[in-house]
């Protein structure tokens, strides 16, 4: 499906993406009907990441499998989300799967620029364009989505300032960042809510301090000087 040169193949198997795994779990909660599709399709609550291994696994294989695989993959999402509908919503809407899609498209860019080191403007623009293809054959028509990078993060901006966070979406959110384990759970907390959009981390109730500010920003700096020096054997997923 993309060239082992291509720039979906080079960003998403980046092991550090993974950071941003609570990020685009709570932007996609954020749109109303896409919580309630949640709530009343799937266990959410008992496994919150169920669904981000689920997104990974398809993400990958269309990523860095054969189109074949890639094809075969796409249809089994989609007939998964044709059996996720109610009042006022289903999974296959263009608008929804538009918007599940550039969680994940803005928090690879967002996470590999801050924590590997920043593409190129070419470079960033030839990943949102190579995306475009995965949200196309997971049943988002081309023409739905915006046409570059700029008319993207445009869109992003507007969906991140209007959208309303609902009590569901609070709800279903807690399970994501509540910390089970006192110490390794506080730090998933505090990164999934220093990698949040402001507006959404506001609706969502998490504190944030200029203190977990900086430490997250210090984190960041040593990872960009670090991941380079890490064998690709370890560093990569694909």
């Amino acid at each position: 499906m993309f060239a082992p040169d291509s720039a979906v193949r080079r960003v998403d198997g980046e092991r550090v993406l993974l950071l941003g795994g609570g990020r685009a779990l709570l932007m996609q909660l954020a749109h109303p009907l896409v919580a309630r599709g949640v709530a009343e399709h799937s266990g959410f609550a008992a496994d919150p990441f169920a669904r981000l291994r689920r997104t990974l696994e398809a993400s990958y294989t269309i990523s860095f499998g054969t189109v074949e695989q890639a094809e075969r993959t796409a249809a089994v999402v989609r007939t998964v989300h044709d059996r996720v509908r109610g009042d006022g919503y289903e999974a296959n809407d263009p608008a929804l799967l538009l918007w599940v899609h550039a969680t994940l498209v803005d928090t690879a860019l967002r996470v590999y620029d801050r924590f590997h080191g920043r593409l190129s403007p070419a470079d960033a623009e030839r990943y949102y364009q190579e995306s475009t293809r995965k949200a196309e054959l997971l049943g988002c028509p081309r023409a739905e989505q915006p046409d570059d990078l700029a008319a993207f993060r445009s869109y992003v901006r507007h969906m991140v300032a209007t959208v309303t966070v609902s009590d569901e979406a609070r709800r279903l959110g807690r399970a994501i960042v509540s910390p089970r384990v006192p110490v390794v759970g506080r730090l998933g907390r505090d990164l999934t809510a220093g990698l949040l959009p402001a507006p959404l981390r506001r609706q969502y109730g998490l504190p944030w301090h200029p203190v977990q500010d900086a430490a997250l920003e210090a984190a960041a700096m040593a990872s960009r000087l670090t991941l380079p020096w890490v064998p690709a054997t370890f560093r990569r997923a694909g």
